[in-house]
């Protein structure tokens, strides 16, 4: 018999009452409360603290009181679209991240600096740079990466994971030169004059991931660089405490191969997967799932499995999104598209026809054409007014996608971080349509529910920074990004961070809103995000984060702050 783990159980191990000034229920009316009686990992009533202790009696319960005071309290953000492994990878690498560096002589002594703390021998690797960020507006080279080590491999990915930058040492161990043909579906970028630069992208990092990953014609991008099972599992820790210390409770893996569906149920089994993780295979493992029978979601309340995940194009950060007539700020450059339409439309329909959703990664309005034109075939084969299909990402799609979409019932789910850190990299790379990007107003305005979601580590898993972002489409440098149009209220963003997420990931019965009969996960805060002014939304600390009526994660409001 199998022993059963922690979250075979009920994980709240009393009743209690939650008092606080304000508890958004983020339900359909918009209810507000100022008490919730929670048991067994459940909300049993909401309302004033005399109605729950009202409820308590009933039910012969002796609840704790926790008082809150002026915090507010509301869903425990749902961060619906994340790559968690890959995220507590990075937080083991070097933040080259717009705050820790803002040109190319800032990266490199950063990362010579890890090299002189390194082994000798081990790797030097950095991320989170965007080009059009820098003081020089381009990439680092390889002969600027070798100032930082010649003996060792150094990598700096780009902010967008599909590519970055390697020194000489790198491409000399791989046996790369200037004749080196480039790979289907990836590039090693060269000079005018034929010589390699450093800068690779998608397929072209089989040198730094080996063969054995999910390529382009393969159904993704390969981004997954191995350690050891313990070293995993220590990633995968890393990152949870930063997800809770940003008040998010549930996360949907939108990255799913064998590594991260091994290192899951690991802490499972350990005990130790303190949130709520839906998981999205990648499309290459279609045929496994299908095979053993996963056509419906599965799990328990911490781990479940709820999709397949796919690609359609590259990134806009990375320039690799599909623009077959060029970029403005390169028109040699034109991105690719992972599959043959034909072939997608085929993967789409035998996905649908067996009862499973999908998520498909897409971002130029050709690649979005693909999966809407996609999702209406299979659609019109097999009607379903629920699938719930999803587009990721959806950066610019087309007012008459948009319309599309509505009548398809087919869900973006936006990052509206992405524009906050590299939102003029993107007009920058394809001119003033990059004003669109994210279009959450235009979503809202067809009736096409919202998800707002972080991409980590593209971004950091900060929901109030989304938030904020979604409200005021003011960009990290302060520029605002495109049409008032575009913009969304502060409550229509929390819900899109909370129920619609829920909806996405197919949980809404459970998750996303404070409503009797949910789990009892939620975010405390130190101010109100509904009535804050909008540009300071991302300054409201998150005090407490609990998980099934239990506390995860707590901290103290900054020194100072005064909502």
């Amino acid at each position: 018999m199998r022993k059963l783990t922690a979250f075979d159980r009920p994980s709240q191990t009393a009743p209690r009452l939650v008092a606080a000034r304000t508890i958004h229920l983020v339900d359909d009316a918009g209810t507000t409360a100022t008490a919730m009686l929670t048991d067994r990992g459940r909300i049993l009533a909401v309302g004033t603290a005399a109605e729950c202790e009202a409820a308590a009696e009933r039910a012969g319960l002796t609840p704790e009181r926790i008082d809150l005071g002026d915090a507010v309290v509301v869903p425990g953000f749902i961060d619906a679209h994340a790559h968690p492994l890959m995220y507590g990878q990075m937080m083991t690498w070097v933040d080259c991240g717009p705050t820790e560096a803002g040109s190319i002589p800032e990266i490199v002594a950063l990362l010579k600096a890890a090299a002189e703390r390194l082994p000798a021998g081990r790797p030097v690797r950095g991320y989170g740079y965007e080009h059009r960020n820098l003081a020089e507006q381009r990439h680092p080279t390889r002969f600027e990466l070798d100032e930082v080590a010649t003996d060792r491999e150094v990598y700096l990915m780009n902010a967008s994971g599909h590519g970055g930058v390697v020194n000489s040492f790198t491409f000399e161990r791989n046996g790369v030169d200037r004749d080196t043909p480039n790979p289907d579906g990836g590039e090693f970028f060269r000079d005018a004059d034929g010589e390699l630069t450093g800068e690779l992208s998608d397929a072209a990092c089989n040198i730094l991931t080996g063969v054995h990953g999910v390529k382009i014609g393969h159904h993704g991008p390969n981004f997954h660089l191995a350690d050891e099972p313990e070293e995993h599992l220590r990633q995968l820790d890393l990152a949870t405490r930063h997800f809770l210390a940003g008040g998010v409770t549930t996360i949907g893996d939108a990255q799913v191969s064998r590594r991260e569906f091994d290192m899951y149920l690991r802490l499972a089994e350990a005990g130790r997967l303190e949130l709520r993780v839906s998981m999205y295979l990648l499309s290459h493992l279609l045929d496994d799932a299908l095979e053993m029978g996963l056509v419906g979601q599965f799990g328990n309340a911490h781990l479940s499995f709820a999709g397949i995940k796919f690609y359609a194009d590259g990134t806009l950060g990375g320039w690799t999104a599909y623009f077959p007539d060029g970029y403005v700020g390169d028109p040699c450059r034109t991105g690719q598209l992972y599959h043959e339409p034909a072939d997608y439309a085929e993967l789409i329909r035998k996905a649908h026809a067996a009862g499973l959703q999908t998520a498909t990664h897409a971002q130029s309005p050709t690649a979005i054409e693909m999966v809407v034109s996609a999702i209406e075939a299979a659609l019109a084969e097999r009607p379903d007014a629920d699938a719930r299909h999803r587009i990721e990402h959806c950066g610019l799609p087309t007012a008459e996608q948009i319309g599309r979409m509505a009548a398809s019932g087919i869900r973006p789910v936006n990052q509206p971080q992405h524009y906050y850190n590299w939102g003029e990299g993107v007009e920058a790379a394809i001119g003033t349509p990059g004003e669109r990007f994210n279009p959450l107003g235009e979503f809202e305005a067809a009736g096409v529910p919202m998800t707002i979601s972080s991409d980590a580590p593209v971004a950091e898993p900060i929901p109030l920074e989304a938030i904020q972002t979604a409200v005021t489409r003011v960009t990290r440098r302060g520029h605002r990004l495109g049409a008032d149009g575009l913009r969304i209220s502060a409550a229509a963003a929390l819900r899109a961070h909370t129920f619609e997420a829920a909806v996405s990931l197919g949980r809404e019965d459970d998750l996303g809103s404070l409503e009797v009969g949910k789990y009892a996960d939620f975010a405390v805060l130190g101010g109100d995000p509904l009535t804050f002014e909008a540009e300071r939304i991302a300054e409201i600390p998150v005090l407490e984060t609990w998980v099934g009526g239990e506390r995860r994660h707590r901290a103290a409001a900054p020194e100072g702050w005064k909502p």
